[in-house]
């Protein structure tokens, strides 16, 4: 099973300077990880000063579509 802490903390340390929010969008990042576990590691890992709290919704739904590979159908309209 794909751990997203785990590439979170993998994340975090090869790049000390990025913030809390960048890291875990690359730890989410086309590895097809559900919403519904997005939303709780996204509460428990990203540093909440690193966004603001009106963002959040948008942030996520930012996640979502970065998670899934993308659908040449559906996004090309083919």
């Amino acid at each position: 099973m794909k751990s997203i802490e785990r590439r979170f903390d993998k994340i975090q340390k090869k790049n000390p300077y990025y913030s809390s929010i960048i890291c875990f969008n690359l730890a989410v990042m086309e590895q097809g990880f559900s919403e519904v576990r997005i939303a709780r590691q996204f509460n428990k890992l990203v540093d909440k000063d690193d966004y603001f709290s009106s963002d959040k919704k948008d942030i996520l739904l930012f996640l979502y579509t970065f998670t899934k590979p993308l659908n040449r159908v559906k996004n090309e309209g083919l």
